[in-house]
């Protein structure tokens, strides 16, 4: 039976919220989707819901399709699980506790809790083993916003794959990769499988799926020619040639009084920007400064740095740094200093200019290799005009939305958490697991982030919308709006009528806010010829037809 909007709880709203910035968040609030409770916290209103539960229902058949097998886990966990994982302590999870003192955590995430259950797998006979659910998830976010895209509760489908060894594991990764291609495709978003980092959850063959969108947290770097995708976090781009001076046979001092950056020493000496390099002291939990080192252009990137260090650092002090390198910051190099270095791939040729480890002086002609010998990396941020690593072609860069990720964790939860299994051999052996998450509310804010214009939003994918047509009735024919109705319902087509006792523009208002595929309007002249007027709300296309004879 068609739904009517007069017994709908449809809120809808003619203004943005005032807080909100991103377009989903404001369309979203505006066509009666959702409603905030808390920071981060969030309502679906019976038409989100039903959007959500479409969402659901394609990431379920997709993932059926594969042999997975559903569960559903509990979100409160005991914290033994996390800390024999070894990540009990990471900041965003939310700890509690029961009456008794014992101690929980509303986890973002349940590779723990997967693990747990994989320790009943005995044989090799049992595997390959793919579970997944879809639960709740809470996250101490520390700034939520953007409405759906950064929140403190969320659900999301997590598959968790065990296998007997690295290559059936990798087979597992790729079946869940191409999944995913489906649920996205079927879902109507635009969505790009890229290198990534896998961050806390351990693992290294990872994979991004981000949405290309005017708003979100990610940085979507691609190459003109496609040859070449990845998250900024670990992008590589190839940066234009330095213009160097004339190279020396060894290290010239040159005092610069007063010169404590790149730019300031580049316009002193007179040379090129990139023709500097930059020096950033890092501390390591244990007390050991690391000098990174970058070209005077380039930025460091904290991600690329997390990821070559294996463990988290931080800026050193001014007493660290003095005790390192006997000067000040603004003076800093890596000649003479008996410290680790790591270096930029871009610092690999030429010969640069670097703090001489002495305030207010700093060494010309510095060649690495011969004058120091560093680690080298890529742990630079790439940046508008770097270059494709694959072809050369020019990088452009896109904010986007993280609304997949999988990776391979190999042995990170199997091992601490004691899930092993008996070989042919009847030898004891670790399992080799992957992860594989989609935030659902995140696939719903980047189909609102790619379709929409002044309006609202400009057509909900079939698959994944409300109701396929919204039958607008105009005042005293809601008896023919129900005929239509039954006619769209009887062809397949699930259906909203209008019904409410509001002007005609308000109605027609409320259907491009909303944007369910097709609007049909059910007018004065149907009462004359019995045609009805259908319009595509993507493309704007309208066309006139027998109201006996609709149908989409």
């Amino acid at each position: 039976m068609a739904a009517r909007a007069s017994q709908l709880f449809l809120p809808t709203l003619r203004e943005d919220p005032a807080d909100a910035e991103a377009i989903s968040h404001k369309l979203l609030v505006r066509g009666g989707f959702v409603r905030q409770v808390g920071a981060g916290l969030w309502t679906y209103l019976p038409l989100g819901w039903r959007i959500h539960r479409r969402v659901e229902q394609i990431i379920r058949e997709e993932m059926d399709a594969i042999g997975a097998q559903e569960f559903l886990c509990p979100l409160l966990t005991p914290i033994e699980l996390w800390q024999a994982s070894g990540r009990d302590k990471i900041p965003e999870l939310f700890h509690v506790s029961d009456r008794t003192g014992r101690q929980f955590l509303l986890p973002f995430t349940h590779e723990e809790t997967f693990t747990f259950h994989a320790r009943e797998i005995r044989s090799y006979r049992e595997l390959p083993q793919l579970w997944y659910h879809f639960s709740a998830k809470d996250r101490d976010e520390p700034r939520p916003r953007g409405g759906l895209l950064r929140v403190r509760e969320f659900i999301m489908k997590d598959a968790y794959s065990f296998d007997r060894d690295q290559e059936s594991s990798e087979a597992s990764f790729w079946k869940n990769h191409e999944a995913y291609k489906r649920i996205f495709e079927r879902c109507g978003i635009e969505a790009h499988a890229v290198r990534a980092e896998s961050g806390v959850m351990g693992g290294e063959l990872t994979i991004d799926f981000l949405a290309p969108s005017g708003s979100g947290e990610n940085t979507l770097v691609r190459c003109e020619r496609g040859d070449y995708a990845a998250d900024a976090e670990i992008a590589f781009g190839v940066p234009r040639p330095p213009e160097l001076p004339a190279p020396l046979a060894a290290p010239g001092e040159v005092e610069t009084p007063g010169v404590t950056t790149c730019e300031a020493l580049a316009e002193f000496l007179g040379v090129d920007l990139a023709a500097t390099s930059k020096a950033m002291p890092v501390t390591k939990d244990d007390g050991t400064v690391v000098l990174a080192l970058v070209r005077g252009d380039d930025r460091l990137s904290d991600p690329k740095l997390l990821s070559i260090l294996g463990e988290d650092s931080r800026p050193s002090t001014d007493e660290e740094i003095r005790a390192a390198f006997g000067a000040s910051g603004g003076s800093l190099g890596p000649v003479g200093f008996e410290g680790e270095v790591l270096a930029d791939e871009a610092l690999r040729e030429g010969q640069f200019v670097t703090g001489a480890n002495r305030d207010g002086w700093h060494l010309k002609g510095v060649e690495a290799g011969r004058d120091y010998r560093p680690e080298f990396a890529d742990i630079r941020e790439p940046r508008e005009g770097d270059r494709c690593p694959e072809c050369g072609g020019a990088l452009t860069f896109e904010t986007a939305i993280e609304v997949g990720h999988i990776f391979n964790f190999g042995t990170k939860y199997s091992l601490p958490l004691g899930a092993m299994f008996l070989d042919e051999g009847g030898r004891e052996k670790p399992l080799v697991g992957g992860s594989y998450g989609i935030g659902l509310g995140r696939i719903i804010a980047a189909v609102i982030e790619q379709r929409h214009d002044e309006n609202g939003i400009a057509g909900w994918p079939g698959a994944i919308a409300p109701y396929q047509v919204h039958v607008v009735a105009l005042p005293g024919l809601e008896e023919q709006a129900q005929a239509v109705a039954a006619t769209l319902e009887a062809a397949g087509s699930s259906v909203l009528v209008d019904d409410r006792d509001l002007r005609a523009g308000e109605k027609f208002a409320d259907a491009d806010l909303i944007g369910c595929p097709v609007r049909v309007t059910v007018g004065k002249k149907t009462l004359e010829d019995g045609m009805v007027d259908v319009r595509d709300r993507e493309t704007g296309e309208e066309r006139r037809v027998p109201a006996q004879e609709v149908s989409v």
